[in-house]
């Protein structure tokens, strides 16, 4: 017989399909679970609200896998749920390098799965689902045949739920390294030692975008990492593209993918620190006539936040001031706790500081690989403007 967990669900979050039960809610428990173990989830008065995992160290006390109290948790729940995501991905179109499994979104709370080409990178964050990664594999290997599966439990997060830090292949052993395209750029990856699973797949939509400025611009691509926005910018007829990283690896890979996509010699990757390129050298070697801003999450958790729009005005202000009027400002935001109201007005009060006015050109997000899960605020992170500086 399953444990069961009895909570104040006061606010609905649960019932109205959120995942996440925190420790503050948690009013009672019959039986003793296990760490990793599932439960049985019922409000204070006993009405049922399905089952979740549970782990005791994690502030996050349970995670919701289903509303069903007599589902069974086993090999074929896991198949029904991934082959569920990749039907989704397959009816929305998405490319042969894309998000197979985006956790809570697809109802596999702390599971990430990305697929590039032919293989596959999982990522299980949270004690629960850890626990289940053989039949995870197993789901996965039945119903996307890939060539070969990665793990990348490498992530800091994972200490949080009391897990150990690991990497290596679920499968025979592989070649990590391969090529993927996006848009028609073709980009160096790799798996076993790339950014989180190797390399950011939801980006893919606003670096299109760019397509609409890009032609015989003078592009500065700042926070460029491995090139993304910089790479589609001379994709798409940008006389000359300068990108910015803090990060001499990053540097490195961008310009290994700008020989990759024979575009050296109109793209240059150094390393330097934006902040400080926006507030000095940027004035000697611009105009630009378009300027992108994708910095790194400022805000990783709400105690953040203050510091957070702090820092986004900031270089938008300087970014604005570097454009000459009519040209163009791409600005970024991955972190979900900057939420899209506030992240517009951040950059609204940066114009007002600046004494510049703005003409909205597009506004874009995650693409549907990465979907947003309205009753799970916090799966939508991504949001992508570009603006017009006038």
């Amino acid at each position: 017989m399953l444990a069961r967990l009895y909570i104040d669900d006061a606010r609905q979050r649960v019932r109205q399909g959120h995942p996440w039960i925190f420790d503050n809610q948690v009013r009672r428990m019959e039986c003793n679970p296990a760490e990793g173990n599932v439960v049985q989830v019922f409000d204070v008065k006993k009405g049922p609200l399905g089952q979740g995992y549970y782990n005791p160290q994690s502030k996050i006390r349970v995670r919701m896998l289903t509303k069903d109290l007599d589902e069974p948790i086993d090999a074929a729940f896991f198949r029904r749920k991934v082959q569920a995501a990749w039907d989704f991905r397959i009816r929305t179109g998405q490319p042969e390098s894309c998000r197979v499994v985006f956790g809570e979104a697809d109802g596999l709370p702390a599971l990430v799965v990305d697929k590039f080409n032919d293989v596959l990178v999982v990522q299980t964050l949270a004690l629960g689902m850890d626990r289940f990664k053989p039949m995870i594999v197993q789901a996965l290997n039945e119903v996307l045949q890939p060539r070969g599966i990665y793990e990348r439990n490498d992530v800091p997060v994972r200490t949080k739920e009391g897990l150990d830090l690991v990497k290596g292949p679920l499968s025979e052993p592989f070649d990590t390294k391969l090529v993927i395209e996006e848009n028609g750029v073709r980009y160096h990856v790799d798996i076993g030692e790339g950014q989180k699973t190797g390399h950011f797949l939801d980006q893919r939509l606003n670096h299109a975008a760019m397509a609409a400025i890009s032609k015989d611009a003078r592009v500065l691509d700042c926070f460029t990492h491995t090139g993304g926005f910089g790479l589609h910018a001379a994709h798409y007829g940008a006389r000359e593209v300068l990108g910015l990283d803090i990060s001499e690896d990053a540097v490195g890979q961008a310009r290994a993918n700008a020989r990759l996509n024979g575009l050296e010699g109109r793209c240059t990757f150094v390393t330097v620190n934006v902040f400080d390129f926006l507030a000095g050298p940027v004035r000697e070697n611009g105009p630009w006539d378009v300027i992108v801003l994708d910095p790194p999450a400022f805000a990783k958790s709400r105690a953040a936040l203050d510091n957070a729009v702090r820092g986004y005005k900031e270089i938008n202000l300087r970014a604005m001031k570097a454009l000459p009027p009519g040209g163009f400002l791409v600005t970024c935001s991955c972190s979900q706790h900057m939420l899209p109201d506030l992240f517009r007005k951040t950059i609204a009060d940066a114009a007002r500081d600046a004494h510049r006015e703005l003409r909205e050109v597009y506004t874009g997000g995650q693409p549907p690989d990465h979907p947003v899960h309205w009753a799970i605020p916090e799966t939508h992170y991504l949001k992508c403007h570009i603006l017009q500086v006038l």
